[in-house]
């Protein structure tokens, strides 16, 4: 298993500095009871390109008003009001700018009227979102399931969180209580904070989530493993768990909630986080296994967990620069 671990970790490397704090920029379109539209953009700070990304007016439509940009978190934010010519939302063609030359994605969450909304991800291959009808209860449990399932797959933090979790226990009934105990604490923080009961400090989430990384690095470190979370290692998964969950949920908050369909959405979120975690965690013990068959070099049973300590740490530092900012 640790042999498989080193390969993929280091093939995830690159992508570290894409955690989290590079997540698909966000836009907000809703109606607001004066027969305007409140547009609010919001894009990391941290440019990828040259060419900006922008929310694209729509040719029925013609900007009323419009704030500087200013800061929040990791990103910036632009809002904007727009004055359209139809009765109402249902047809208006959303777009972004400057995807293209990004090579990024924009989560698109509309609210046409109260009680109802759509969520859309725009991308370099689906530009453009029209606002449709009202979501069925079926199309919403759907799409909120792949939302779930594409943001841990893209999640590279909580993967290597994943990945230590299975370092640490190998595959076996501990992983199972493992596994399960992560599962409990990220669901409950999930569900707290997208429902508004917790609030999410972003910045100091990021950083604990990091730091959550260094620690199961360090205990896979130790040569005597005769902690107590090497006898109980879900306690750890469970208590860490909680800070992944609340991660979970800034993502969530970003591509917001439906309301007429709110307990399912959030379920089945949910669902597709761990239908990836398990699709991960079985991707990894099939490879591993093949892996096996073809190597028994010493080294690879110390290398992921060195990949480990040096990617967690350079998370640590870069959000402590960005906590402290």
């Amino acid at each position: 298993m640790m042999r498989i671990l080193v390969a993929l970790l280091i093939l995830l490397t690159p992508l570290v500095t894409q955690a989290h704090r590079f997540a698909p920029s966000a836009l907000d379109v809703r109606a607001l009871p004066n027969g305007e539209i409140s547009v609010v953009w919001k894009t990391p700070a941290q440019a990828t390109s040259n060419v900006p990304m922008l929310p694209v007016l729509p040719d029925e439509c013609a900007v009323v008003s419009e704030t500087p940009w200013f800061p929040e978190g990791t990103g910036k934010v632009l809002r904007q009001q727009w004055q359209c010519t139809g009765e109402s939302m249902e047809g208006l063609p959303l777009s972004v700018s400057g995807l293209a030359a990004n090579q990024s994605s924009a989560v698109v969450s509309v609210r046409p009227q109260p009680g109802v909304f759509f969520q859309e991800v725009l991308t370099i291959s689906d530009p453009v979102f029209v606002v449709p009808s009202q979501r069925s209860l079926l199309d919403t449990a759907l799409h909120y399931l792949w939302l779930g399932a594409e943001h841990i797959a893209v999640g590279i933090d909580h993967l290597f969180f994943v990945a230590g979790l299975l370092l640490l226990v190998s595959w076996g009934r501990r992983l199972v209580y493992t596994i399960t105990a992560f599962t409990v604490g990220h669901s409950i923080t999930l569900a707290l904070v997208s429902l508004g009961i917790v609030t999410n400090p972003e910045a100091l989430i990021e950083w604990l989530i990091a730091v959550s990384i260094w620690v199961l690095a360090y205990e896979l470190s130790k040569t005597q493993r005769k902690s107590r979370l090497w006898a109980r290692p879900w306690y750890l998964a469970g208590g860490f768990g909680l800070l992944h969950g609340m991660g979970f949920a800034g993502a969530l908050a970003e591509t917001g909630l439906p309301q007429m369909h709110l307990p399912a959405a959030l379920l089945f979120f949910n669902v597709g986080i761990e239908l990836g975690q398990l699709i991960f965690v079985a991707f990894l013990t099939l490879v591993g296994a093949v892996v096996t068959r073809l190597s028994s070099a010493s080294w690879l049973r110390v290398a992921p967990v060195y990949v480990l300590g040096a990617v967690s740490t350079f998370w640590v530092l870069e959000r402590t620069g960005a906590l402290l900012s």
